[in-house]
């Protein structure tokens, strides 16, 4: 795992030693609920993952298939855009935005591309000069104005200058201020429309800072923001800072917007691409031993539950035969990750896939085995 991760987590991996103290193959559902609930997961989203599980001893990877049905949304596709990239930066104040975009625009840099600031926060004095010293030590320039200017004039000469130079990349910050207020709702979305003024497409991506230490009451914030101009990724920071990592689910779920970055300190490298994978492994790293069951080990050691095919009910994983497809079946499972898998009739089966959202279905067809959403 990710080192920066790893360091991110401790807080959070601690929180959950208080209910979980040693390490073990199996919990319970009660035990369960406490490790998450104490992980700050939203208690609503616990009783979805409770409901959906049916066996009374969780292992890893019955955990871990749940955990990252909850990351579903997260994967981003990166819009289709011609030069410059304009990034439109929100969220509210002490969020971390300022120190996010010099991460951000430090990223960049390093991948070989150009950058420029936009100082677009111009409600606060305090935030013209922070980015200012920031595009300083970056040696980036920046597009600013005084306290009070008009902030989507800035934008335009932000996006307008980097047409000019020929700049890769335009990060655009804005004002901070409590999400519940009206004038900066409108100034939002007068700041989009601006940007597509001066470039087509523009924004290409709005991005919402969210302070990782709020934990579940960031989703208030993030649901008002996306209300307010809509959002297309979020970055989490301070996340090295509280035990409420496992909010991270809670957020995922409720919004069905992309995690694109976890901030992991102050400094102009701390930002790390989200990975779903890495995120939940860290966290059953400190739950569980160290044991990998396989497919034919899940197979002859569990007990199915059995539940009326029609309610599309997952069970434990169970061996399937079906003469010269079984080969091929075990090794879609395989390379697919499907985890829970249930026979229903010769062709089809229900699964729980790790990548996607609960209840998927793969059927055998034109003599290949693929999955889809019912």
């Amino acid at each position: 795992m990710n080192d920066w991760l790893k360091e991110s987590l401790n807080k959070t991996v601690e929180a959950i030693k208080m209910v979980a103290p040693k390490k073990k193959i199996f919990f319970t559902k009660d035990e369960l609920e406490a490790i998450l609930l104490e992980a700050d997961v939203e208690y609503a989203l616990v009783e979805v993952i409770l409901t959906q599980t049916y066996q009374e001893k969780i292992d890893r990877e019955i955990l871990r298939s749940k955990l990252l049905a909850t990351l579903a949304w997260t994967k981003y596709k990166e819009p289709e855009f011609t030069a410059p990239f304009v990034e439109l930066i929100v969220g509210v104040n002490g969020a971390g935005k300022t120190t996010t975009i010099s991460k951000l625009a430090q990223m960049y840099k390093k991948q070989g591309k150009t950058v420029i600031l936009g100082a677009g926060d111009t409600f606060r004095a305090a935030a013209i000069e922070q980015l200012t010293l920031w595009s300083k030590r970056l040696d980036i320039p920046i597009v600013s104005s005084k306290q009070g200017h008009d902030s989507s004039a800035v934008a335009y000469d932000t996006i307008d200058s980097a047409k000019a130079k020929g700049i890769d990349h335009v990060i655009i910050d804005t004002a901070g201020r409590l999400h519940t207020q009206a004038n900066l709702s409108n100034e939002l979305k007068k700041i989009k429309q601006i940007c597509n003024k001066s470039h087509n497409g523009a924004p290409h991506r709005t991005i919402l800072v969210i302070d990782g230490t709020q934990g579940n009451s960031a989703i208030v914030q993030a649901k008002a923001f996306n209300e307010m101009i809509g959002i297309d990724g979020i970055i989490i920071t301070k996340l090295d800072g509280t035990p409420k990592g496992g909010s991270i689910f809670s957020i995922a779920y409720a919004l069905e917007i992309p995690i694109l970055y976890i901030g992991t300190g102050e400094q102009p490298d701390n930002l790390i691409p989200f990975n779903k994978y890495e995120f939940v492994d860290g966290l059953l790293d400190a739950l569980f031993m160290e044991e990998e069951p396989t497919l034919s080990t899940l197979a002859v050691e569990k007990q199915v539950q059995e539940k009326p095919i029609q309610e599309k009910v997952l069970v434990e994983v169970q061996d399937v035969t079906l003469s010269e497809n079984e080969k091929s079946l075990k090794n879609f499972l395989r390379v697919e990750r499907l985890l829970i898998v249930k026979k229903l009739s010769d062709v089809l089966i229900v699964v729980n896939y790790a990548n996607t959202p609960i209840d998927t279905q793969i059927e055998y067809v034109n003599n290949k085995w693929s999955y889809s959403n019912k």
